[in-house]
């Protein structure tokens, strides 16, 4: 009768997945009432009730997280447009997305924008972002996949069995 063998379960070592992010720190603003319906550098029209914003760095179309360094608040919106021109500005948002971040009074605030490759909408945004993040950071060797450990299946012990006799 064969013997039953029990295999310890195989496990990759935790490895945290890090994945790179573009970061950029700097006061934000919103767009002028003056601005809504004119056309933006992405050739759509600017609209003041949609989520979008300004950048001069970002490639048109990512997707970034923007967060009110003030009051925690954070908004995602669509990079359509270049700018904003004013010295120490990062970003420049709609109203809507202004808003949300709480900065409508305000006007101005200190923001924190994230562009992560894997939020973006395609694979040619994705791997911009991945090379802006590389040459920001030349040192930092890109994430690679957690090594995998495979189990050893034991021997059997055949002794005393018809495959274990002697020739």
């Amino acid at each position: 009768m064969p013997q039953e063998i029990e295999f310890e379960a195989a496990s990759a070592p935790d490895v945290p997945d890090i994945e790179p992010v573009y970061v950029h720190k700097g006061k934000a603003s919103y767009y002028a009432d003056f601005f809504h319906g004119r056309t933006t550098a992405s050739g759509e029209r600017f609209s003041q009730n949609r989520l979008t914003a300004a950048s001069r760095r970002l490639p048109l179309g990512s997707r970034v997280t923007v967060t009110n360094a003030d009051n925690g608040r954070s908004v995602e919106v669509v990079i359509n447009d270049r700018g904003p021109y004013v010295k120490g500005r990062v970003i420049d948002l709609s109203r809507k997305a202004a808003g949300e971040l709480g900065m409508i009074e305000d006007g101005v605030v200190n923001v924190r924008v994230e562009a992560r490759p894997s939020d973006q909408p395609n694979r040619s945004l994705r791997h911009r972002l991945e090379r802006m993040v590389a040459a920001l950071y030349p040192d930092r060797k890109p994430a690679v996949e957690p090594p995998v450990t495979v189990a050893e299946r034991p021997e059997p012990d055949l002794t005393g069995t018809d495959l274990g006799a002697a020739e």
